[in-house]
């Protein structure tokens, strides 16, 4: 595993996948990071990700950031 420090408004580019994440901001132990990736990738949180795989329902939420995919501004 690479561990690496970050500030907000720092970012970890992964150029040969076209995906960056941008730390957004910090309060206490919280991170909010900002995800900027192909139309085509497909990006959950993880505990989100393991209720897919289980097969449970979904509730369905307002888009604040907070579950799945979505969609960033291009760059």
């Amino acid at each position: 595993m690479l561990v690496l420090s970050r500030k907000p408004g720092e970012s970890l580019v992964f150029p040969d996948l076209g995906i960056s994440v941008l730390v957004c901001e910090t309060r206490g132990d919280r991170v909010r990071l900002g995800i900027i990736a192909p139309d085509g990738v497909m990006v959950f949180r993880d505990e989100v990700l393991q209720r897919i795989r289980l097969g449970e329902p979904l509730r369905q939420r307002p888009s604040d950031g907070s579950g799945g995919r979505s969609v960033a501004p291009k760059e």
